[in-house]
């Protein structure tokens, strides 16, 4: 379901109710952080993922991990 479906029950919502649902949205998902993490997520480079992957293996071979 899209907003766009949703919005003709929203709008039939008391005041209360709005006000409840925005609360819960903006405690759920806080889209500017996602945002930054996904743009984050993305620039990372293939040497970044190797260099984490070879981290990885060193922990994993001195049994450090958590």
């Amino acid at each position: 379901m899209t907003l766009t479906e949703l919005l003709p029950t929203i709008r039939q919502l008391s005041a209360i109710e709005k006000r409840e649902l925005i609360r819960i949205l903006v405690e759920e998902e806080d889209i500017s952080d996602e945002r930054a993490w996904q743009a984050q997520f993305e620039a990372t480079t293939d040497a970044q993922w190797d260099s984490l992957a070879e981290i990885v293996r060193q922990e994993i071979a001195a049994d450090i991990i958590l």
